[in-house]
């Protein structure tokens, strides 16, 4: 009976050998191992087919302790995999504190559902980065990678959204979506590829060294008619198995209802898909034994694109490519899905690609942020257009299956793009006030935000304790209304652009609880901090 001495919060892993051989392993047989910790607590946790007679299994310690383990096979007459036991023995982690995922521990919903917490209960602010095709031949491993790893740690991104599976904009065999190890399927969809994700394994777990939580999407939503819902099961059990045990969230499927571009059957294809991601989310909740957070990527509304909303725990919104014009529907919709039933927290997730189509350059990724945090958001998503698709100066991505080509600037161009160096250090503005407990309060600041001109200011924040408003455009500061007789403010200007911050000093309103900040040095977007 082997004993395994690791980390609580740490992935480890351990290797079965079959005791029989069968003709399909990665269909006709399963594997659960079942832990039991300290106090009571149990986890069942899949295995995954790694290839030849061998079944891996990965396990995460959620708490410190000595913890048992039982497998068991859906073949109890194999002595390999049926009936193995042993002992897992978890010790604090006492090295690298810095990251933050080691310290904190995994992702979950918060008793208030606006917004997501770690293991410890530490408040996590979702700063997203987008890279679909991430794991494609056409960004390097391990230089070009670690790169772009590193580039965003020191930015301050916190979410690396990536696709496991079949890509989007293109079909499941399109050249463009191989990695060095080949597709993530064979042919037809009948098994996966394990050497696909032996390397997927690099790029994955690179990202949780570096404290990055990989927000993990299975496949784009029009693949489900082709493969089918059980085999697509099937395939949610193998990453469940093979990457429940970080810190991860899952995103069952990208644009989950929109039907493949050239699809002849829209209408049957976009139900079909629905109620399939539907069933597959319920599917994810029930053998996840770690629980991990489940979204969907959407057209708009995560909550539209199942059937059961309870189905998921945070709702994603996608709000447009449509450059200073989505910013209006970004706000509007943020507001619709905090407003929405039941309550989970929002997270943009797809909004005005920097460069996309020649336009949504930095000032308008500062105002979708912004309009996101400060209308009720519990993160934002940016997104560069060459890193989403993996573009490459030797390979552009070029047309997608419409016929149409979004822009081919090189990954290694687009990461430099200003607009990524500029929303860290508003999320380490945020940071430093309890943000999650804010509220919108357009009525504090005039002019106010109305949903129909794009440069109105946005206000929240909590009465009597804090106030941020975002002025899209400053000629003149706008107007902070209804400040508290009794409370005494200090402020500042944050400058969005450099991150540099002014001191305004103490505030002294009107008699009418009113007061005009001065006019900053320079017209362009500014944000007012005030502190009681």
């Amino acid at each position: 009976m082997p004993t395994y001495h690791v980390h609580a919060n740490f992935m480890t892993e351990f290797a079965l050998a079959a005791g029989r051989v069968y003709r399909d392993p990665y269909e006709d047989v399963d594997v659960d191992v079942v832990f039991a910790g300290p106090g009571g607590r149990r986890a069942r946790v899949p295995a995954f087919w790694a290839g030849g007679q061998t079944w891996r299994i990965r396990f995460a310690p959620p708490a410190v302790g000595k913890w048992t383990y039982e497998t068991v096979c859906t073949n109890a007459d194999d002595p390999g995999l049926h009936g193995q036991s042993g002992g897992v023995v978890a010790q604090e982690f006492g090295g690298d504190r810095a990251n933050p995922l080691l310290r904190h521990g995994r992702l979950r919903v918060a008793s208030d559902r606006r917004h997501l917490e770690m293991t410890d209960g530490t408040p996590f602010f979702w700063l997203g980065d987008t890279w679909w095709m991430g794991l494609c031949a056409r960004i390097d491993w391990p230089l070009g990678y670690q790169k772009l790893v590193f580039d965003r740690v020191a930015k301050g991104f916190t979410v690396v959204q990536m696709v496991a599976g079949p890509y989007p904009d293109m079909d499941a065999w399109d050249p463009r979506g191989r990695s060095l190890a080949g597709f993530p399927f064979a042919a037809g969809f009948e098994r996966i590829n394990p050497e696909y994700y032996d390397m997927a394994d690099l790029k994955i777990g690179y990202l949780v060294r570096n404290g990055l939580v990989p927000c993990i999407v299975g496949m784009w939503g029009y693949y489900l008619p082709q493969i089918g819902i059980e085999r697509v099961k099937r395939y949610w059990r193998y990453l469940v198995a093979r990457y429940g045990a970080y810190p991860v969230v899952w995103c069952m499927a990208g644009e989950a209802t929109m039907p493949y571009y050239l699809s002849e059957t829209r209408e049957a294809d976009s139900k079909l898909q629905r109620a399939g991601w539907t069933e597959v989310a319920r599917y994810v909740q029930q053998i996840d034994g770690f629980d991990n957070p489940i979204t969907i990527h959407p057209g708009r509304f995560a909550h539209d694109e199942v059937e059961d909303p309870s189905a998921l725990d945070i709702d994603m919104l996608q709000t447009g490519h449509g450059d200073r014009e989505s910013v209006l529907n970004n706000a509007a919709s943020v507001t619709a899905a905090v407003a929405h039933e039941p309550r989970m927290p929002v997270v943009v997730g797809e909004v005005n690609y920097e460069g996309i189509m020649g336009r949504c350059w930095e000032d308008v990724q500062r105002m979708c942020f912004w309009t996101s945090i400060l209308n009720g958001a519990a993160g934002h998503t940016y997104g560069a257009n060459g890193i989403w698709q993996a573009s490459t100066a030797d390979e552009p991505y070029g047309a997608s299956p419409h016929g149409h080509a979004w822009g081919n600037t090189p990954w290694q161009e687009a990461y430099h793009l200003p607009g990524s160096s500029q929303l860290g250090p508003a999320r380490r503005l945020l940071e430093r006030y309890p943000w999650w407990q804010m509220r919108t309060h357009n009525e504090w600041v005039e002019p106010a935000w109305d949903g129909r001109e794009v440069y109105r200011p946005t206000a929240a924040g909590i009465p009597r304790e804090l106030r941020i408003i975002y002025a899209p455009m400053v000629w003149d500061a706008p107007l902070v209304k209804g400040i508290e007789a009794d409370v005494e403010y200090d402020a500042l200007y944050f400058d969005p652009r450099s991150g540099e911050e002014i001191s305004l000093g103490r505030v002294k309103p009107s008699a009418d609880g009113t007061w005009r900040a001065p006019v900053p040095p320079e017209m362009h977007d500014w944000v007012i901090v005030m502190t009681a």
